[in-house]
């Protein structure tokens, strides 16, 4: 499966953007990493040319909401993205916050698997299981 990953916004969170790579490398994916400082068009941009599966954002500056706010407004802009996977993990607020009150935030902006805090092989481990949930797709015409 491909996925397009780099770290959201003004956050310049090099060494987890790499580690990040690497894990998903090491699953058998497909990385398109887009780096650090990263706009939200160019992650969609980047889902629609290279045809990712997934669209794995973070961001450890907890700025994250002020950008995620838009994606599901984003995603409506481009087509055929309806069966993207959108996952976001990092720390994902400024200041303190609980995953009670900050998953079901960013799940209503769109991400269908939100990862505060949590660390990066559990995050993996769950997007392995979301995938396996999913449907298969149909290859017939």
């Amino acid at each position: 499966m491909k996925v397009v990953t780099g770290v959201v916004g003004n956050d310049i969170h090099v060494v987890a953007n790499r580690l990040i790579d690497l894990s998903l490398k090491a699953r058998g994916y497909e990385v398109f990493n887009l780096g650090v400082n990263t706009y939200l068009e160019e992650f969609f941009d980047a889902v629609v040319e290279t045809g990712a599966d997934i669209l794995l954002i973070s961001s450890l500056n907890g700025e994250a909401e002020g950008w995620g706010r838009e994606v599901k407004a984003l995603k409506a802009e481009y087509k055929g993205l309806d069966d993207l996977i959108m996952m976001i993990g990092g720390n994902l607020t400024v200041g303190t916050g609980s995953a009670d009150d900050i998953v079901p935030k960013y799940k209503n902006y769109g991400f269908d698997l939100v990862c505060h805090q949590i660390d990066l092989n559990t995050g993996l481990d769950m997007l392995a299981d979301f995938i396996q949930q999913q449907p298969a797709k149909s290859t017939a015409l």
